[in-house]
């Protein structure tokens, strides 16, 4: 899998209470509704500035907090294509998974705002296009592209499903 965005940038400690704030967890199932309120307690409007494909790129500790299975489903809906960090609350990252949001641990000290991202999910390699750095990730395991590459774990189960 490989694919190019670009990068929106927040910092360490994003928990699932910014993604999405409590106080409307409970409120409404509508995710166009609910993409309004991302971010919103650390970067109000946030939902406005990503494009479909873009890269959410932030430090260490992403989506730690409770396990609001909403959160990257929500970043999905949003337009961004992954998320990239040096580290991950693990219920995020499976949550993640689950849905079909490639999550890289990756140092992302180098990658600024705006930046020109591929991803190379397979080598686990992502590449800052305008200055030709190459960043290594952990490669994800196999099994893992190909629940990524079916768009999720029950579309991929359904085609398992189908092949017996």
């Amino acid at each position: 899998m490989l694919f190019t965005g670009r990068v929106h940038r927040l910092g360490d400690n994003i928990n699932t209470d910014y993604i999405l704030p409590g106080k409307y967890k409970f409120q409404s199932f509508d995710l166009e509704e609910l993409v309004s309120h991302l971010f919103e307690d650390i970067d109000p409007g946030h939902y406005r500035k990503v494009h479909q494909g873009d890269i959410l790129v932030a430090g260490r500790n992403f989506g730690c907090g409770s396990s609001r299975e909403v959160a990257p489903l929500l970043l999905q809906y949003a337009g961004y294509r992954a998320v990239i960090a040096q580290s991950f609350g693990r219920i995020f990252y499976r949550n993640a998974i689950t849905i079909g949001l490639p999550v890289l641990n990756c140092e992302t000290g180098d990658i600024k705002e705006g930046d020109l991202l591929q991803v190379n999910l397979v080598r686990g390699e992502v590449k800052i296009i305008e200055r030709g750095i190459i960043l290594q990730t952990m490669p994800l395991p196999g099994f893992m592209i190909e629940i990524l590459s079916s768009g999720g774990l029950l579309p991929f189960l359904e085609e398992k499903n189908k092949k017996f």
